[in-house]
């Protein structure tokens, strides 16, 4: 046995070296081809027993066995370790495409809400369920705050679902009524409609009457105090709105509305005071479209409008906020017709046949066409093409409202004053 030992350590030894008849053959493909040690060993010693020779060549066996084995191991190692590597390079194209496709989704929310949601469900970016939408629509990472208000407006039960589950989402525990509609509103912008609003309000008293039990006799109370909160946010803050309220008068408007009984005094001066000294914030549209809710304009009205091309008075729907004035055909439009950026704008008062009227126009070089757009019959928009515009109001009183507010909003840019002097110099040279 000692003998057969010996001669195992030999050719373990005797393998590692190119010079023994016993190694092992490699093929180009990395696979140990294994021989026949039988047909192959000289070393073989003669004086062995055959129970020796036996035992060496079953030891001899194993030991391809073992290098076989080693070898496949490394060939499964190298073929695992490359199938992880190709799975991150994979994940990560997996993920670039989903971002690029969320990217897309939020893009077609802003642009129209409802084929955003379908086309971020029908992606697998979205569960169909009411909770994974209104979380969607809570966090509101790049999306249109005006969109938003949109589909939580709608009257489909999955929508009403859905405005109920993102109404839960907002925490109204111990805040007043103020605190909790500054973040409600915050969250996105109340859209236009009427029936729109109910819906919001009604599921905003629901939530915040549930977050703080006994406040309120009933939700509608909590419902009918949060407009009151709304009209005055505007009464107090709108510098149109001459005749502001006092608190007097904004705890006698509000008398009987806590189930035929009266809130607390001092709830009702809190809530005042809140509002006289910060003014709700209204989150800002990001741009991408003109569905514009104008929550608290400037001035709005029906006013007389001169057209460009052909020269007829039409009644138009003013808005005049952001420095801009904008014109509805409809009071319910979405998008308005046409919109007049203020800068560098000069009005003035003119006679005309129609009364009342005042006219925009481009100080120093009347014949320039405004910077402005208009929206066709056929939904094109496109640039306008007025020199001046001639607008009509109903009464004396009205116009000199409309034209001290649109002198508040016109803005002045001094490059363009700068140029502006310039071609004037430039133009009285040429004249010399």
């Amino acid at each position: 046995m000692i003998r057969v030992l010996i001669l195992v350590v030999s050719l373990f030894a005797c393998s590692a070296g190119r010079s023994c008849a016993h190694k092992c053959i490699v093929h180009q493909s990395g696979h140990i081809a294994r021989p026949s040690v039988l047909a192959t060993d000289k070393a073989m010693p003669d004086d062995l027993t055959p129970e020796e020779q036996q035992e060496l060549e079953n030891i001899r066996r194993r030991k391809q066995e073992l290098q076989e084995d080693i070898q496949r191991l490394k060939d499964e190692i190298a073929e695992v370790t490359s199938e992880i590597e190709n799975l991150g390079s994979t994940e990560e194209r997996k993920n670039m495409q989903r971002n690029k496709q969320v990217a897309m989704g939020r893009k077609k929310f802003n642009m129209d809400p409802k084929k955003g949601i379908q086309f971020l469900i029908e992606n697998d970016l979205l569960k169909n369920t009411s909770d994974d939408i209104a979380q969607f629509l809570y966090k509101g990472e790049g999306l249109n705050k005006t969109a938003i208000g949109d589909y939580l407006g709608e009257r489909d039960d999955f929508n009403i679902q859905v405005l109920h589950a993102f109404v839960e989402l907002h925490e109204f525990t111990d805040l007043n009524l103020v605190q909790a509609l500054r973040q409600f509103l915050w969250s996105f912008r109340l859209p236009g409609e009427a029936q729109k609003i109910d819906r919001m309000m009604e599921a905003f008293a629901q939530r915040y009457c549930q977050c703080n039990p006994g406040v309120f006799q009933s939700t509608d109370t909590c419902y009918i105090l949060s407009f009151a909160i709304i009209m005055l946010n505007t009464s107090l803050h709108n510098p149109n709105v001459k005749d502001k309220p006092s608190v007097e008068r904004f705890i006698s408007m509000n008398r009987g509305i806590n189930e035929g009984g009266d809130l607390p005094e001092d709830l009702l001066r809190n809530l005042y005071d809140s509002i006289k000294n910060e003014p709700f914030k209204i989150p800002e549209d990001d741009g991408n479209d003109l569905t514009h809710t104008f929550f608290n304009p400037d001035r709005e009205g029906w006013l007389l409008k001169l057209g460009g091309r052909v020269k007829t008075w039409k009644r138009r729907w003013f808005i005049l906020t952001d420095n801009c004035l904008y014109y509805f055909e409809y009071t319910t439009d979405k998008e308005p017709r046409g919109i007049i950026p203020l800068e560098n704008l000069s009005i003035k008062e003119v006679e005309d046949k129609k009364p009342n009227c005042f006219e925009l126009f481009i100080p120093d070089n009347k014949d320039q066409v405004i910077k402005a757009c208009k929206t066709e019959a056929d939904g094109r928009v496109v640039e306008g093409n007025h020199t001046f515009y001639r607008i009509s109001a109903p009464t004396a009183e009205e116009k000199e409202e409309w034209m001290n507010s649109i002198k508040a909003a016109i803005s002045r840019d001094p490059f363009y004053e700068m140029l502006a002097a310039r071609k004037k110099k430039v133009s009285s040279m040429k004249r010399h």
